[in-house]
């Protein structure tokens, strides 16, 4: 298979639903302004990782069809990147902002991907972890695409609109730590998988 689409979406939903810039900016702004006040900016969210995935996307493969070697490289130094990202996770404790004035828009939430450096690794890792190289370049950004907007449509609005219920209910909890470490492990095994029994 060409591309590994159960562990893609399994690394998708631990990556999408962990802590990051993204997800505390919806978590503030959730808490912040209520869910309905916050959906243009959770719209905004979601598309601006569309702008990252398509040219990413054509130029990963293009690279993996040209130079496999070079993909093989990414594909460990990416992996090794989630990893990292993954501790941060295990560490990581809810601490949600207060904004006052008008709730961020549509072009806030839009601008929040192409400068979250997660997001970018997140991507990479996806292309060069879960698609073979010789893949083609659409088929792979489509299902890559794909996934991640399923995932960001149905986890963004549940940070954004569960924000301050979160924060209530788990922050300096034991429960707040097991849910964080729990997703850092479900991160690292998905990797270890494509590394070692998944896409070759």
């Amino acid at each position: 298979m060409q591309i590994e689409l159960v562990a893609l979406i399994v690394f998708s939903i631990s990556q999408v639903g962990t802590p990051g810039p993204a997800n505390m900016a919806l978590l503030a702004t959730g808490a912040s302004f209520g869910l309905r006040r916050a959906l243009p900016f959770v719209a905004g969210v979601v598309v601006g990782k569309q702008i990252i995935i398509w040219p990413l996307g054509f130029g990963l493969m293009q690279i993996a069809e040209s130079w496999p070697y070079v993909f093989l490289i990414m594909k460990f130094i990416s992996a090794a990147y989630i990893i990292y990202l993954a501790w941060k996770v295990a560490h990581m404790r809810l601490t949600p902002g207060r904004g006052n004035g008008p709730a961020p828009g549509f072009l806030a939430g839009l601008l929040v991907h192409p400068f979250n450096p997660k997001a970018w690794g997140l991507i990479t890792a996806a292309f060069t972890n879960f698609t073979e190289p010789g893949t083609h370049a659409l088929t792979a950004t489509i299902n890559v695409a794909l996934v991640l907007l399923l995932c960001q449509t149905f986890l963004h609005p549940l940070w954004a609109g569960a924000g301050q219920l979160i924060s209530a209910t788990i922050q300096g909890t034991r429960a707040e730590r097991i849910v964080f470490i729990s997703l850092a492990l479900l991160t690292v095994t998905t990797v270890f998988y494509v590394l070692f029994g998944g896409v070759h």
